[in-house]
């Protein structure tokens, strides 16, 4: 006899809030992995005849930001991507994938050449953030990351945006505003890292556990808030344990977004995109109820509050005491004898 189960029957079991904590801290080890495919590797895979370009014609190359020319499944695009290393060597070379100015102003004369050329473009997420030392400051890091965000929302061509790994802070936005964006599975996107907002919320890095379960950055909850479109699965164990089945997948997945996107009119494209953005963080405003709201005590109530409770507990007495007859007319009053003096 086979038992039958039905959605009544089965007891929901809810994760306790150390178990939950342990499951998110995992997926940011996971997007933390440098073993994980980069956007060098990636592109390889997806991509046919692929012609990286280096340069943003002002300073000099950032290794950290890679992109090109390429075609996915016969369709021409320009790619850009943050860059890390799989080895210490090329991890430091590729300064850890924390682009400096010159990185985010390589990848703006890419997003321009791709509009000028009618190609779309797709962008690889994968950074802790910008790189904030003082050369970066100093060539200023802040002013090339709005640009870049700038160039992204008025460009006249379809933008695929894949998070592959970390998506942290402005630096991964700078890459990111895509009409369309997909995510893996384990990958991460949020506007601090979790050890930075531990560091301001708690005083303490340790409590970085803690702040990845509040802030809602895995790849699952970021599709829940609608901040991106698509989860993309990755093959058992994670990208890195078969990265050839990873860029399997989203080439499937960006083919397809490309060939939808392909159609759409570009002000109606350039209108989607701006909405897109401008509606994320959406809040209601409360209706007034009618109801009449306590009037905040004058000025002299306030001031005599403070003198009476000081007085009292010099004394041994009860602390503060109201003065029903003050009213907001004490600040009137009290200005007036100001500017009479």
């Amino acid at each position: 006899m086979v038992e039958q189960r039905t959605a009544a029957s089965v007891a929901v079991v809810e994760p306790t809030p150390d178990e939950l904590r342990s499951a998110i801290w995992a997926r940011v080890q996971q997007a933390r992995n440098v073993k994980r495919p980069h956007t060098l590797e990636l592109i390889q895979s997806i991509a046919t005849e692929v012609i990286e370009l280096h340069g943003d014609r002002l300073f000099r190359d950032d290794p950290a930001i890679v992109g090109g020319f390429c075609r996915i499944d016969g369709r021409r695009a320009v790619f850009v991507g943050h860059q890390k290393g799989a080895e210490t060597d090329e991890n430091i070379r590729r300064n850890f994938g924390m682009p400096h100015p010159e990185g985010y102003r390589k990848a703006i004369r890419l997003f321009r050449l791709a509009e000028r050329l009618g190609l779309p473009i797709v962008t690889f997420i994968d950074t802790p953030g910008a790189f904030p030392g003082p050369a970066s400051e100093e060539r200023g890091v802040a002013e090339a990351i709005a640009r870049a965000i700038m160039t992204m929302c008025g460009l006249r061509t379809p933008i695929v945006t894949v998070i592959t790994g970390e998506g942290g802070s402005g630096g991964a936005l700078a890459l990111a505003v895509g009409d369309v964006v997909l995510a893996l599975e384990n990958s991460i996107y949020s506007v601090i890292s979790p050890e930075g907002a531990a560091s301001i919320l708690w005083r303490s890095a340790e409590y970085s556990q803690q702040a990845a379960a509040a802030m809602r950055l895995t790849a699952a909850e970021q599709l829940a808030l609608g901040v991106i479109d698509e989860v993309v699965p990755e093959p058992p164990g994670g990208a890195h344990t078969n990265p050839e089945e990873t860029a399997r997948r989203l080439r499937a997945r960006i083919a397809a977004h490309l060939d939808a996107l392909a159609g759409r009119e570009r002000k109606a494209l350039l209108d989607a995109r701006y909405a897109r953005y401008r509606n994320m963080g959406e809040f209601a405003i409360a209706a007034e109820s009618g109801e009449a709201q306590p009037q905040r005590p004058g000025l002299r109530a306030r001031i005599r509050r403070v003198l009476d409770a000081g007085r009292n507990a010099l004394v041994g007495g009860e602390g503060e005491t109201n003065d029903p007859t003050a009213d907001s007319t004490d600040e009137a009053d009290v200005q007036r004898t100001g500017e009479g003096s």
